[in-house]
């Protein structure tokens, strides 16, 4: 199991891959005069599985949650790598982790192969509200032992 990721979203040494999640969903942008994101939400598989289970979900904290084990990481962006007419790939840095499963101890989340979620550029009023679908892929590490 491997991941391609650009230079600047490489994991510090110490941590080992322990699972590649793919994911679909949106990236939901708010009107604020200009369009600001308000969240994401986007269920996440095994990107192996046939089946296409959902093993997690991510949503707004950032959150991402097992739908298998309840464990949960919330993490924040330390580096991105910019794609013309996507959203950025991202390395991200747990903030707080809960549980032992999965998604327990996860100390870095790489997203990449990024497609889509980026926000209009038209003019916006009012409240409005859009939702822009995305899909990327979610590389989890954990401190190696």
């Amino acid at each position: 199991m491997g991941v391609d990721a650009p230079p600047a979203l490489k994991v510090p040494d110490g941590n080992r891959l322990t699972s590649v999640l793919a994911a679909e969903g949106v990236q939901t942008y708010s009107c604020t005069g200009v369009w600001k994101l308000l969240e994401p939400a986007a269920t996440l598989w095994a990107k192996k599985d046939p089946s296409l289970r959902t093993v997690a979900l991510h949503s707004r904290g950032p959150v991402r949650v097992s739908t298998v084990d309840g464990s949960a990481v919330n993490a924040a962006a330390i580096a991105n790598s910019p794609k013309p007419g996507t959203i950025p790939e991202l390395l991200l840095q747990a903030t707080a982790t809960r549980g032992t499963g999965i998604l327990g101890g996860v100390s870095y989340i790489q997203r990449l192969d990024t497609r889509g979620g980026v926000a209009p550029t038209t003019a916006c009023g009012g409240t409005e509200q859009i939702s822009v679908p995305c899909s990327a892929v979610y590389a989890f590490y954990k401190p190696a032992k």
